[in-house]
């Protein structure tokens, strides 16, 4: 008489122990504060690589010789690297050890760094900007870590917190690398972060644990599961599509905002650069958030967040009827509450994307963020446009447009 066992297909029972031996490793490591801390510092630094070069574009193009055309490629490329690394390399969290994916990408964007501060020649910056794009997508392994660490009551709470690590890094990296720039020198910026992601490197290797795989796939099909998943799970595509069409109003306001100062209230790129701070204040929302989908379940938490962005959003337009002193206090206000409610919203879909497959959470993650990328690099595109041709008050309708279909998004259950 055969038994149970017998029938089932001995790739599942594989995945079966794998996963048991997960769980197991995952329930004795001890996810104290100070790895918790750890983890939401290098996700930050690792983003933060990403903007770094945004506010030295004209010294280091006067230093280099090199026109203002050809040093923005410097972005254009951090940002193509980071768009691959998402799609190709993600993904790989589910089939290899975390901790050794995050300790190799920590080494390569050190050395990437490093290699850029001492750039000879825009080639070589332009190859290291490719190459730190590529590597900073350790982020997007170290988040999807925190969430298999955590407990279930409490994933939450601590993906929120490594996620104000990383929405930090993103907002607070501008106001950085200009400082530090003005004083010390462009190359100091990235000699500096180089520092930097070396010692979370050490630390990690110290204070991760390891990471069983979940999945025993070759690379060609883990990649083509991503398509599987995306036709599986409607509560993934309702994510992506939401958090997506958040992204592109957010980046919108934020690629236009420093030439409608420079224009409308003749502000240098320094205050531009100040309104980071303020956005900065938004990223206290991701441990409210987490804190609020352990107890409320996320779905309440995206509706809100997406609501509350709109709002900000729509609140801008009321600018048009006040002086010049009252615009800059509305703007600087709703720049708190659209940043508030566009990152309790990621926390959120985050939380329920980690939850649809615990098997599969990198490329969950990477299909999320590929879709979040995908509405930055639109509204980044859409907003100069509309600028363009409609004025500042066409960014506002065109952000709080697509923050109101992210609300209609949620608000739909199929």
């Amino acid at each position: 008489m055969s038994s149970k066992n017998e029938r089932i297909p001995s790739k599942v029972l594989d995945m079966n122990a794998i996963s048991n031996a997960q769980a197991g490793l995952h329930r004795h490591a001890e996810l104290s504060r100070p790895l918790v801390m750890l983890l939401a510092g290098g996700a930050g630094m690792a983003v933060a690589s990403i903007y770094y070069s945004q506010p030295i574009l004209g010294v280091l193009s006067s230093d280099m010789n090199a026109s203002a055309r050809s040093a923005g490629f410097i972005p254009t490329l951090t940002q193509l690297g980071y768009a691959l690394g998402i799609l190709l390399l993600a993904p790989l969290g589910d089939r290899h050890d975390r901790r050794t994916i995050i300790l190799i990408k920590s080494a390569l964007l050190a050395l990437a760094l490093l290699i850029s501060g001492l750039a000879p020649g825009l080639p070589a910056l332009l190859a290291a900007s490719l190459v730190v794009g590529l590597a900073a997508t350790m982020a997007q392994d170290i988040v999807p870590a925190a969430a298999t660490l955590a407990p279930e009551a409490q994933r939450g709470k601590i993906v929120g917190t490594v996620m104000t690590g990383l929405l930090l890094g993103i907002l607070l990296s501008r106001v950085a690398s200009g400082f530090i720039a003005e004083r010390w020198g462009w190359r100091c910026v990235y000699e500096l972060a180089a520092g930097l992601v070396a010692v979370f490197g050490l630390m990690a290797w110290q204070g991760l644990p390891r990471f069983h795989p979940s999945t025993r796939m070759n690379y060609r099909h883990l990649m083509n599961s991503l398509a599987k998943l995306w036709a599986m799970h409607p509560p993934l595509r309702r994510a992506t599509w939401a958090q997506g069409l958040l992204a592109l109003g957010f980046s919108a306001f934020w690629s236009t905002l420093a030439v409608m100062l420079h224009e409308q209230f003749h502000f240098g790129s320094a205050v531009a650069g100040a309104f980071g701070l303020a956005g900065a204040a938004g990223a206290l929302a991701a441990p409210l958030a987490g804190r609020l989908a352990d107890r409320r379940g996320p779905e309440l938490v995206t509706r809100l967040g997406t609501g509350l962005a709109m709002a900000s959003f729509a609140i801008m337009g009321l600018g048009l009827l006040l002086p010049s002193e009252a615009q800059i206090g509305l703007i600087v206000a709703a720049t708190v509450g659209f940043d508030f409610g566009v990152q309790a919203t990621l926390v959120a879909h985050q939380t329920l994307v980690y939850g649809i497959d615990p098997a599969a959470r990198s490329r969950l993650n990477a299909l999320l963020f590929t879709g979040m990328f995908i509405g930055m690099a639109s509204g980044a595109a859409l907003g100069s446009l509309v600028l363009a041709s409609a004025g500042w008050m066409g960014v506002v309708g065109l952000s709080t447009v697509s923050a109101g279909a992210a609300l209609i998004v949620r608000m739909c259950r199929s």
